[in-house]
């Protein structure tokens, strides 16, 4: 019994030493990642940033509608809060970018390395941010995307209007502390390709002083005199100045447009232009009507047809109708094919899968400079235009912007043709009417961005657009947020709750984000 004792402990001992040999290298992965390249997260934050749905803000800002109401599609387009249409920039941006983020900025913060693409993410995070509040109002900030770093998987909701002034501060910080001296972000999809780092940093910091512009439009009717001072911060740093400088992601045919995935991609005899939208064009002889709308010849059979193009023929669904009630619609033109006889996008050009997608703009900068000037928030600065310069620029870089889609030529709009179009009564500046010029033309060439067109509409109150009347369910006006995620209440609820509360006690579309009063 002894020796069997003895010989039992001997073989204990001696797997003991056995599996404690090498046992790191055996119990180690040899394919799992062990060290990963902050900047290639970098990357998947910006491609999976949310700027819209078609059944979303181009819904509310009646540039888009879905015609049909089949129970599951009732959405924006018929006053509805369906979650469906509520989620995507939610489900998309947490835990997508925001989570990226969160970790790409835990990894660089302290290397001084990486300190161009430690501030570059800051000025995105900023950007993330500033769309969500914009959508949502009161939304998880200071503890979001934090369930790996800091084990907070239900976070709080923070204030709208705090969470606007932390990106304030983020974005005046990031966008000076970017040093032409140091790291250059090839994986960055904005500017990576340029050859130094000292042009691409020129390049953020014009993004993040002209998305520091757009933050300080954003108080023009809370806060003029804090929007003058903020407006007058950006002008002074840089702002964007040519298309060269657009924030955008160029798609292939094997990387696609994700916001033109929905009405490519089934039923798309559900989906039009809508009647404001086209008319706007149509009625003033746009040259962009022909690179964004078409008729087809059956609406369910668009991907395989050419579109007609033709302006005369080019009609937007009526706002407030669906395809039994549309039938009493006062000219009503009629059905074709499977679907109905009205203009639906342009997929070969605006709708198609290689469309590339506009963040923040020359075009867009411009017009918001052109609202600036004629406010007198720029008078006394160096170089500053005239409101009608900066508008006249402002259209012209918007018709230059069609030049990088496909099927278009180059230019896609000659000189001559913008001249005539800004020289016609209806579209020439006139400092009476200039904030609803500057801004119906702002609504225009957000088209595509639609958390940008929803935004702006909300804060100008142009174009002047009519009610959707389909139901009264928004008392006789618009939709001014989304509501949140069904998900929220069941998962999150103390904080849902508190977030609720906070935004006024009702979490519905009619409820307003802090800076968009009355």
């Amino acid at each position: 019994m002894k020796k069997l004792t003895a010989f039992i402990a001997l073989l204990i001992s001696l797997l003991i030493a056995g599996c404690s040999k090498n046992f790191e290298s055996i119990n180690t992965n040899p394919y799992a990642l062990t060290d990963i390249n902050p900047a290639l997260l970098f990357t998947n934050a910006q491609r999976l940033t949310n700027i819209s749905n078609w059944e979303g803000e181009p819904t509310i800002v009646q540039q888009f509608v879905n015609a049909y109401n089949t129970g599951a599609t009732a959405g924006f387009n018929f006053n509805e809060d369906n979650n469906n249409f509520n989620i995507p920039r939610w489900n998309d941006n947490y835990p997508g970018p925001v989570k990226l983020m969160e970790q790409i900025i835990s990894l660089t913060k302290d290397d001084a390395a990486r300190s161009n693409l430690y501030n570059q993410v800051r000025i995105w995070k900023a950007y993330v941010f500033m769309t969500l509040v914009d959508t949502y109002g009161d939304v998880p900030y200071s503890e979001a995307g934090k369930a790996y770093l800091d084990i907070v998987f239900y976070p709080k909701y923070d204030k709208d209007e705090a969470i606007y002034d932390d990106i304030y501060n983020e974005l005046k910080t990031a966008t000076a502390a970017l040093d032409g001296s140091k790291d250059i972000v090839k994986e960055d999809l904005f500017f990576g390709s340029l050859s130094s780092a000292a042009d691409q940093v020129a390049q953020w910091k014009k993004l993040g002083y002209s998305l520091l512009l757009r933050l300080g439009m954003r108080y023009s009717k809370l806060n003029p005199d804090k929007a003058k001072s903020i407006v007058q911060e950006a002008y002074n740093g840089g702002l964007m100045s040519a298309n060269s400088d657009n924030a955008m992601i160029r798609f292939t045919s094997v990387y696609v447009n994700p916001v033109n995935n929905g009405p490519r991609g089934g039923n798309t005899y559900f989906y039009y232009l809508a009647e404001p939208f086209v008319n706007q064009l149509k009625s003033t002889g746009d040259p962009r009507l022909k690179y964004i709308a078409g008729k087809y010849a059956d609406p369910n059979q668009v991907l395989a047809l050419t579109p007609d193009t033709t302006t005369a023929n080019q009609y937007g669904f009526p706002v407030g109708y669906d395809q039994t009630s549309v039938l009493s619609y006062p000219g009503y033109r009629g059905t074709n094919g499977t679907g109905q006889n009205y203009s639906q996008l342009n997929f070969v050009v605006f709708g198609s899968a290689t469309a590339p997608l506009f963040y923040v703009t020359n075009a867009q900068t411009k017009l918001l400079l052109a609202e600036a000037a004629h406010r007198g928030w720029l008078s006394g600065l160096s170089g500053a235009l005239t409101a009608r310069q900066y508008y006249e620029a402002g259209v012209r870089a918007a018709m230059d912007e069609f030049s990088m889609y496909p099927n278009t030529p180059n230019p896609a709009i000659p000189d001559d043709v913008k001249d005539a179009y800004l020289a016609q009564p209806a579209i020439a500046y006139n400092d009476a009417k200039a904030l609803e010029l500057i801004n119906t033309q702002y609504w225009i060439t957000s088209l595509g961005n639609g958390v940008e067109s929803f935004a702006n509409f909300r804060r100008s109150s142009f174009p002047a657009l009519q009610p959707n009347r389909y139901n009264n369910n928004l008392q006789n006006g618009f939709a001014r947020r989304f509501a949140y995620p069904n998900e929220e209440s069941a998962r999150n609820n103390a904080n849902y709750q508190e977030a609720v509360t906070s935004i006024g006690g009702s979490d519905d579309l009619t409820t307003r984000v802090f800076w968009d009063v009355q």
